[in-house]
């Protein structure tokens, strides 16, 4: 299954004439760079993984997906990177059909916006209760989203220019913080329950799902920084926790209701290294955010999406 993520780096300045701007005008200031010194081809291996557990107490039921291994090329420059990535599948394995994008934008220096959509079939269940672990292919999720923060002061320090191998850095250390909203929607579904065999004998009846969605919309704050380090060593490090509303709706094997626990917590943390020289540059990344709400009856639903990613750029003109 073909992967793409996209990561958009704008740094635009405030014109009094924009208004007046052609649509090829716009979209020439804001993707295209002009400078073939501020382009590089990539090469990388990455992983990826959208997975979600049902939890009652001390018993646990987690849905994990399998070849969550990808290995992909791509471009970048000053304004846009794009890497295409392939999922490597083996024949040991049952494959989980998967599509899977993120993407984000600094536009005026202030505001930081970035988007995930992520669509996955075939789930392994796994539980710490000593029923076997099985895959299912009838298991569906289906989860996206965006976030959007203002910094407080201007970013000086694009996340993904770094990931493009274009920072030049003026001072040692960057910090930032601001305050932002964000919204998701968050589904999952099977043919009959997605408890595992026999899950009735840890779980109650109302764990016994066979479909769950929910909508939210919230707030949340973030904190952003850079450390240059000794030998063209960069390390970044970003985390944004929030808090939503949410309405939540569980179908059952036999009925269904609606949770009256309207709260959704979430945690985003971004963590990155890279080596920049001249020519070439290498990154390892890793971006995490984690979901948890309550279900009623003792039941908690949480999910996390993963990315980490080791990318080699060659620049394509010094």
């Amino acid at each position: 299954m073909l992967l793409l993520f996209t990561s958009f780096a704008v740094k635009s300045q405030t014109e009094n004439n924009s208004k007046r701007l052609s649509f090829f005008e716009i979209v020439d200031s804001l993707f295209i760079d002009h400078d073939l010194k501020n382009y590089s081809a990539r090469v990388f291996s990455n992983y990826k993984v959208k997975q979600f557990r049902i939890i009652n107490g001390d018993f646990k039921s987690s849905y994990v997906p399998n070849n969550r291994v990808g290995l992909g090329f791509g471009f970048a420059s000053s304004k846009v990177l794009i890497d295409i990535a392939f999922n490597i599948k083996t024949g040991k394995k049952e494959p989980t059909n998967r599509f899977d994008a993120q993407g984000s934008i600094i536009y005026k220096n202030h505001h930081y916006v970035n988007g995930y959509i992520q669509v996955y079939n075939g789930f392994n269940i796994r539980n710490n209760f000593n029923e076997p672990n099985v895959f299912r292919d009838d298991i569906k999720s289906r989860t996206l989203g965006f976030n959007y923060l203002y910094a407080l002061s201007e970013i000086e320090f694009s996340y993904s220019l770094l990931k493009a191998g274009l920072i030049e850095p003026d001072k040692k250390v960057y910090i930032n913080g601001g305050f932002g909203v964000f919204m998701m929607f968050d589904y999952f579904s099977s043919n009959s329950s997605v408890l595992p065999e026999n899950g009735l004998l840890y779980f109650n009846e109302q764990a016994d799902i066979k479909r769950y969605n929910q909508r939210a919309v919230g707030i949340l704050g973030g904190f952003l920084s850079a450390f240059v380090l000794p030998e063209n060593f960069i390390a970044t490090f970003n985390i944004m926790p929030g808090i939503a509303l949410v309405n939540k709706t569980v179908t059952l094997q036999d009925g269904g209701y609606k949770p009256s626990n309207p709260i959704l917590y979430k945690l985003d943390i971004d963590l990155a290294l890279s080596y920049n020289v001249e020519r070439y540059y290498i990154n390892l990344t890793y971006g995490t955010g984690i979901y948890s709400t309550d279900l009623d009856f003792n039941n908690k639903y949480r999910f996390n999406l993963t990315m980490a990613k080791l990318a080699f750029g060659y620049k394509l003109k010094i």
